[in-house]
């Protein structure tokens, strides 16, 4: 069993809040941190007063200020498994799918089948591989997510205030995300929305499954046919909200599962498109735009050549 209690023979470390760090949860701070610290020890140093801000406990929802000093505990971590790192391939892809960068943001055209965090099974994501290729940014984080076999547009955040002001644009409705989705069979009519709440199960094997259900959260996605195929549909969906796999349980609810989804699709419709050369699901988060420091930034990822030369099959 790993041993992450206090150690007598190491120096607690004491950092004192700046303007930038003010108002993030102790919590989400000390997760950034201590990396490599699982979620529930994070909590239980909390919870035991091993962390400790101007000499006092404090609850994981308290906010910093600045000119808060917070104590960190020296953890015993020998007997940690080593941390899996990126490899230099891996580093090369992230590296070469930076599509902008400026001073507080970094916009990637993420590639399909790398998760945007480790965790759950996967040892590194798009966050692990950034901090590595750019170790000077002490701040840099996630603003949204992106499912990991899902590919384009991912938002990062150099700094703090960066990413408070993004958060806050998003919980406004003001960041317009767009994707591009392979549906099965023909789409009829022109543009629909889809209005069914989605909840959220964790299933004992950590696998998350999402379902229709009046008991969910509002879930609402646009739906507008793109390319008509005889057995398929190029759709563009815009997520008017952000739920887990809101994308791919609309589009099954709405009896048009996207093409290669192996936990709500359809197998056959699936082996179809594989038989065309899809490997990977079709999802593409291909545009996203916001408002920011008074002028709008509109960002695109192109569709990789993977998913065109599937389309290029298609009849």
């Amino acid at each position: 069993m790993t041993d992450y209690s206090e150690n007598d023979k190491m120096e607690a470390r004491f950092l004192e809040i700046d303007a930038e760090r003010a108002g993030q949860r102790i919590d989400n701070f000390l997760m950034a941190q201590l990396r490599n610290l699982p979620k529930s020890m994070i909590y239980k140093i909390l919870r035991t007063g091993q962390v400790r801000v101007n000499k006092g406990r404090i609850k994981p929802l308290y906010r910093l200020q600045a000119g808060d000093v917070v104590r960190i505990p020296p953890l015993k971590t020998a007997a940690v498994a080593e941390t899996v790192s990126p490899s230099q391939g891996v580093l090369r892809q992230i590296e070469e799918s930076i599509m902008f960068e400026d001073d507080a943001l970094i916009v990637l055209n993420k590639p399909s089948g790398i998760a945007v965090h480790g965790g759950s099974g996967v040892s590194y994501g798009v966050i692990e591989a950034m901090r590595k290729l750019r170790p000077e940014l002490q701040g840099l984080e996630l603003v949204h997510r992106l499912d990991r076999d899902t590919s384009g547009c991912l938002l990062l955040a150099k700094k703090r205030s960066a990413l408070r002001q993004l958060h806050e644009l998003i919980r406004n409705g003001e960041v317009g995300k767009h994707y591009l989705a392979l549906c099965q069979g023909k789409w009829k009519g022109g543009a629909r929305d889809i209005d069914a709440p989605l909840l959220k199960n964790t299933l004992s094997s950590g696998e998350r499954m999402v379902r229709v259900t009046p008991t969910g959260k509002e879930a609402l996605s646009r739906f507008a046919p793109q390319l008509r195929f005889k057995a398929a549909t190029l759709m563009e969906v815009e997520l008017m909200t952000g739920r887990t796999h809101q994308i791919r349980v609309h589009a099954t609810h709405s009896g048009h599962p996207l093409a290669g989804d192996e936990k709500y699709g359809d197998k056959e419709f699936n082996q179809q498109m594989k038989a065309l050369g899809l490997k990977r699901l079709f999802l593409h988060a291909q545009r996203i735009y916001f408002m920011w420091d008074g002028r709008r930034l509109e960002f695109q990822a192109p569709l990789g050549e993977d998913l065109e030369a599937v389309l290029g099959q298609l009849v």
